[in-house]
């Protein structure tokens, strides 16, 4: 039996973090072009990506943003593009679905619901903020929620995955929404190879907790049996831990500026660095890391020549 490959995705800026918490947050796209360019070349085979003001670092659903980084990137560098349908809870569907819409990429996330998705808390620690809006939008998610009703997603189903052949990373943070998305199997909107994303340590979703991995995974394995891959995330200090258990259960991981700012102990001065840091740990579990080539034929994608960018 041929080795069991791992996928790395690397989520490549986000929009939790703002950027007075790191000076090595990507924000303009240059920035962003640069950090997955240099992500894929660490050995990522699919770059999720969100994108900023380029003026303020705020985060922006701006199509023409998008397009500034997103030919440089599918020119420099083969990697599987996935493009963000979550932006931020202060966006409508209508604005998360503009630059995926206009992109037509192979691979795109999709919360499984909506739900609370609390980033107060970032508030506790001091420190100088560098724009106005920063506190402003951390503390909005104290009274807003992450909207992604059942005809929301239909809606994304609709209209990017039968409408451009896009497939999903399927971000699942709690039990519940994976039962979700088996409905939307039984209902024959999604089909497998299905990629599932578990995300961890979001406040409002399931806690960064090994028990919830093993149970998540045993519930997706109930419903999905071998017709599905699973990834994990989780937030800041436990992203390691959490996709380094992940990996050694038959999954495959998640990195990013997006996910952790950290890279050990220290602020990760680059995705390439969290990128590079997870292989040392696949290398040591004797577990190769998937090239884009074989995580297209993994997750049955339309391959990057089908893009419209």
């Amino acid at each position: 039996m041929a080795p069991r490959k791992v996928i790395v995705t690397c989520a490549v800026t986000g929009s939790v973090h703002t950027p007075s918490m790191s000076p090595h947050l990507p924000v303009t796209p240059d920035q962003i072009a640069a950090e997955a360019i240099a992500a894929a070349e660490a050995g990522a085979s699919i770059l999720h990506l969100h994108a900023r003001d380029p003026n303020d670092g705020r985060p922006t659903a701006d199509p023409d943003v998008f397009m500034q980084f997103l030919p440089r990137i599918k020119q420099a560098t083969s990697a599987v593009i996935n493009i963000t349908t979550g932006g931020s809870s202060l966006m409508t569907l209508d604005q998360r679905l503009a630059a995926p819409l206009r992109a037509e990429p192979e691979m795109c996330s999709l919360n499984m619901g909506s739900m609370n998705f609390a980033l107060f808390p970032m508030l506790d620690r001091p420190r100088e903020w560098h724009h106005e809006w920063e506190p402003k939008l951390l503390e909005a998610t104290r009274d807003t929620i992450f909207k992604n009703t059942f005809a929301d997603m239909e809606t994304v189903l609709e209209r990017l995955g039968k409408g451009c052949g896009t497939r999903f990373e399927f971000e699942c943070y709690d039990v519940g929404h994976l039962y979700s998305l088996a409905h939307f199997r039984d209902r024959g909107l999604v089909s497998g190879p299905l990629f599932i994303q578990f995300v961890f340590g979001i406040l409002g979703g399931i806690g960064a907790d090994p028990d919830n991995l093993v149970h998540m995974k045993r519930i997706a394995d109930k419903l999905f049996g071998d017709s599905y891959q699973f990834s994990v995330l989780a937030a800041g200090r436990h992203q390691m831990p959490m996709i380094s258990i992940a990996a050694a259960m038959g999954g495959n991981v998640r990195v990013g500026l997006e996910d952790s700012l950290y890279d050990g102990r220290q602020l990760a001065k680059s995705n390439a660095d969290q990128v590079r840091r997870i292989r040392r740990v696949l290398d040591g579990l004797s577990l190769d890391v998937a090239s884009p080539a074989e995580a297209r034929e993994m997750l049955a994608l339309k391959g990057g020549d089908r893009v419209a960018f």
